[in-house]
């Protein structure tokens, strides 16, 4: 089974104006309710074992202390914790008070996934944050404090409006707190997002595609040239910091997905469960899911590519022969050979990799991975 799990806990004080994921306004909510029914899921599964949990949002330290303490408690009170090598929550600084940092660090979370999007202002009041830059400071010392040395944090580029020089101050500023984790994703507009709203009437400003690049291109070189790893596409780290739970992801591994809007993935079978809170209430423990997907050989073999390619150390030629008992160079020999040509692919043997040029153009290195057909086993 798997020996990865993702909790979700989909409340928010504060909808951001990019944000698309499964969350609600968590006043009036029946919050309690919620964090029962979430354990029972979990319970529902027999999970006696995990390599890493992740619970995320969402904003789970929107939660009051007890109720933060009693998921912590439910979710690690039958596991064997000697297994459990990485255990992260997602946290906003303004919600990190002195009690909240306590509960999380007298429990086995070791991990603090802190979601800053930028340390300039005047941007984040652009995109709906409410924290501020002073607050990331204080947060992370008060983690640093308590025991906390595994922080990472998100930080968002190719805002509405943002010019360079904020992108070069914000990785600046990162540098300086000699943190072993970032992630910096480029702005998607979303559907059913402010940002998208104001896209269709015209009223978003975003940087063009080449400066787009350009952020990206800086990024890149200025935090390889600092010692980060660039090991994904969107994730840098110190060595041995990479994030062990998203790698999950990323080795199309099997992962169980627990709550309201959560996705997992058990015995090639993607399924979704119900989004909206109260619907998720009303099913029982066993029968949460609102969607399931039995994935074909192809759909497999597909996912594994775009999911491996996203990682710079990519797909070995050897495990994915072993896992799926195809000649790899039948299915894709003709596409690497043309990709290596085009510079998107790096030239090595028994390993497909995409090389910088190839991480900035991903979507046609994915592309050419789609199979017209691939008979079933």
């Amino acid at each position: 089974m798997a020996n990865a799990a993702y909790i979700h806990i989909p409340f928010c004080s504060h909808i951001c104006y990019y944000c698309d994921f499964a969350k609600v306004l968590l006043e009036g909510q029946p919050v309690d309710d919620y964090i029962d029914s979430l354990l029972e899921e979990y319970r529902s599964y027999g999970i006696k074992s995990l390599r890493t949990l992740y619970i995320g949002g969402g904003t789970p330290t929107v939660l009051t202390v007890p109720q933060m303490e009693k998921l912590l408690t439910g979710l690690t009170q039958e596991l064997d914790l000697s297994l459990l090598e990485e255990f992260t929550v997602e946290a906003n600084p303004s919600d990190l008070s002195d009690e909240m940092i306590a509960v999380l660090a007298k429990s086995p979370v070791n991990r603090i996934s802190l979601g800053v999007q930028s340390f300039d202002d005047k941007l984040l009041q652009r995109i709906g944050r409410t924290h501020r830059e002073a607050e990331v400071y204080d947060a992370i010392a008060r983690l640093r404090t308590a025991g906390f040395e595994n922080i990472t944090i998100d930080l968002i580029y190719a805002l509405p409006g943002q010019e360079m020089a904020t992108v070069v101050s914000d990785v600046e500023k990162f540098l300086a707190l000699d943190l072993p984790h970032i992630a910096l994703y480029s702005l998607i507009l979303e559907n059913h997002t402010v940002f998208m709203n104001r896209e269709r009437r015209g009223l978003l400003h975003l940087p063009s595609e080449d400066k787009n690049a350009d952020m990206y291109e800086y990024i890149i070189e200025t935090l390889v040239k600092h010692g980060y790893e660039h090991y994904e596409v969107s994730n840098f780290s110190k060595p041995g910091f990479e994030s062990k739970h998203n790698l999950t992801y990323w080795d199309n591994a099997v992962y169980y997905g627990i709550g309201a809007g959560a996705s997992g993935y058990l015995d090639g079978v993607r399924y979704k469960n119900y989004g909206p809170v109260h619907h998720y209430l009303e099913a029982e423990a066993g029968q949460k899911r609102v969607n399931e997907e039995v994935l074909s050989l192809k759909e497999k073999v597909e996912e594994e590519m775009f999911l491996g390619l996203r990682k710079k150390s990519g797909v070995t030629i050897e495990s994915f022969e072993a896992k799926f008992q195809l000649d790899f160079h039948e299915l894709y020999g003709q596409q690497v050979k043309e990709l290596i040509g085009q510079g998107l692919l790096e030239d090595k043997p028994g390993l497909v990799q995409m090389t910088d040029k190839g991480f900035e153009l991903g979507n046609e290195v994915f592309e050419a991975f789609l199979l017209d057909d691939l008979p079933e086993k």
